[in-house]
């Protein structure tokens, strides 16, 4: 079976200029990946927010490495 859904991958999706856009995406028919690194209680807020439209979501931690100086 082969599910041609198209699924976008918002960093830093939990608030504001990232929430935008995996809500936006998810009411263009996108599947989302909502990517946090520390607010878990706002990024499941936006997950609950794509998911009510109708898109697919998944919630997902991702901390990135720093950088040595």
């Amino acid at each position: 079976m082969s599910d041609s859904r198209k699924v976008a991958l918002v960093t830093g999706s939990a608030t504001g200029v990232g929430r935008a856009c995996a809500v936006r995406f998810a009411k263009l028919g996108y599947a989302v990946v909502v990517n946090y690194s520390r607010s878990e209680a706002d990024a499941r807020e936006t997950l609950a927010l794509v998911e009510a439209v109708g898109a697919p979501a998944l919630l997902q931690r991702q901390t990135w490495p720093t950088r040595a100086r």
